[in-house]
């Protein structure tokens, strides 16, 4: 497969995306797994299903190839959420090493997934070091955040800046809230999602002053979601193209804001993919290949 990894707002290519028919499987894999996961709520199979259909179809229609993961019986519902799995760069894929130990086997089984499309591995976070892919977000094609939290530690930090090697200029170390505590999931995506090169998507209450004052120096335009619609998830938002992205339906306020900066929503309904297991469109999708200048 044709590199292009360092981007996350270039026009989507190609992604992976996992359907409830493999992840979910059955109501009954469901009713067994999903409080010990803390979901919020237990998600219906079959709306799940329909969910996802339009989901993927509305990737499709933006011109992205959708590489689906097949059923593994070493993960459980989260595989449903192949972001957090990985981190691309332009050498390839980085397995991340998941802090939450239900999902330990999910980076393994997406690199299968990755060998079978011809996407090399470039490497892996090991032994003492977390990483998950909502922690790591690209600000252009050499710069580099990482959020600093519950799910990602100082060891994987420093081992993903060791692999990424040559490939950045910068890596930048976001400090994250405590907000809910570490059972919550809580990631660098679930406060700020980057739109176009100049274009963010962000929840400033939470986010650190520092990297606040970065994101506005380096020319960066911030569409502020209300306190009202950060709990709806209203500032995670997949970016299909520069100024074009895709977000959970019942977040009006945010699409009004986002509208008059000039970005062209297109929504989903994600009560069942989404709101239960606490993961947006970005969680729900591993870009493979972005469009890159």
């Amino acid at each position: 497969m044709r590199l292009g990894f360092q981007s996350d707002v270039g026009p989507l290519d190609a992604v992976i995306a996992k359907h409830p028919r493999e992840a979910f499987v059955d109501q009954q894999s469901i009713d067994r797994q999903w409080r010990k996961l803390n979901y919020l709520g237990r998600p219906h199979y079959s709306r799940a299903v329909d969910e996802s259909d339009r989901f993927l179809a509305l990737l499709a229609e933006a011109g992205a190839d959708v590489h689906l993961l097949g059923a593994d019986t070493a993960v459980g519902l989260d595989s449903i959420y192949p972001r957090d799995a990985a981190v691309m760069c332009d050498q390839g894929a980085i397995l991340c090493n998941m802090d939450k130990a239900a999902r330990a086997a999910e980076p393994e089984a997406l690199g299968r997934a990755f060998e079978g499309l011809g996407v090399p591995i470039h490497g892996r976070i090991t032994g003492d070091g977390r990483l998950e892919g909502g922690d790591v977000a690209w600000l252009d094609s050499r710069t580099v955040a990482v959020g600093r939290g519950y799910r990602t530690n100082d060891d994987g930090i420093r081992q993903l800046g060791e692999l990424l090697g040559g490939s950045v200029d910068e890596l930048v170390v976001v400090p994250l809230p405590h907000w809910k505590g570490p059972d919550d999931v809580f990631h660098l995506m679930s406060m700020y999602s980057p739109l176009a090169s100049d274009l963010a998507l962000v929840y400033s209450a939470l986010l650190p002053v520092p990297f606040r004052q970065m994101l506005l120096g380096r020319g960066t335009r911030l569409v502020e979601v209300p306190d009202e619609e950060f709990g709806s998830m209203g500032c995670n938002a997949l970016a299909l193209a520069p100024g074009v992205c895709l977000m959970l339906e019942g977040n009006p306020e945010t699409r009004r804001r986002l509208e008059a900066a000039g970005v062209e929503v297109r929504e989903f309904e994600g009560a069942e993919i989404s709101r239960k297991g606490a993961g947006g469109p970005t969680c729900l999708t591993r870009p493979l290949r972005r469009q890159t200048s």
